[in-house]
């Protein structure tokens, strides 16, 4: 099933009827133009390409301008393939999908890079206790303590949680609900919150 790409507009909370706040996040999908239809003869899968927004000429490598060229397509900023099942006949290079496919759902799965945090230690990467504050305690107060093994095997396992690189990776968020859709303004109200910063790019697909 094909989805639609989106942006990460921000987040904030909206009342119900009875009183009770859910706070959402608003995600903007722009026109999603149909770049490539993948055949299942040729590909050996069934895949639908899209790309939304418009890119400036200034900022298109030579392949991205003889491609989109080629398919007589507006440039975007990003292009997404979806694998799909179902015969690709509906679909045709150019066509537009609008924010109203997702009007027939109430679940949808999104995709995106989570925040990068840089280099973290164990404490904050992967929640760890610290070590007391004080009573003999010097300059070790945030350390992992005893990493290593006994003589057999004499060695640190693959695997173990230590410090390192956190975040900045892909993270995909199922089954949100869909509070509003606003297809005049082409937003999308989502219960909860999702993967990413603010402006960073969604994929965004129904929740089968």
């Amino acid at each position: 099933m094909i989805g639609l790409i989106g942006k990460k507009i921000g987040m904030t909370r909206i009342f119900m009827k009875n009183g009770m706040a859910i706070p959402i996040t608003v995600i903007q999908v722009e026109e999603n133009r149909v770049t490539q239809v993948g055949i299942l003869k040729k590909n050996g899968y069934r895949s639908v390409q899209v790309t939304s927004g418009i890119k400036k000429h200034k900022f298109l490598k030579n392949s991205e301008i003889g491609f989109f060229k080629k398919i007589v397509v507006d440039p975007g900023k990003i292009l997404k393939e979806f694998k799909t099942n179902a015969t690709n006949e509906n679909y045709h290079i150019g066509q537009k999908i609008h924010l109203s496919f997702l009007s027939k759902f109430k679940r949808i799965d999104i995709s995106s890079f989570s925040k990068g945090k840089g280099f973290c230690g164990t404490i904050k990467r992967w929640n760890f206790k610290a070590q007391d504050a004080s009573h003999g305690n010097s300059l070790s107060h945030r350390v992992p303590g005893s990493i290593g093994q006994n003589q057999t095997p004499g060695r640190v396992f693959k695997g173990k949680k230590m410090a390192g690189h956190m975040g900045n990776k892909k993270v995909t968020m199922k089954k949100l609900e869909i509070i509003q859709i606003d297809e005049k303004k082409g937003l999308i109200l989502v219960k909860g919150s999702v993967p990413g910063g603010t402006n960073c790019n969604l994929i965004i697909k129904p929740t089968v």
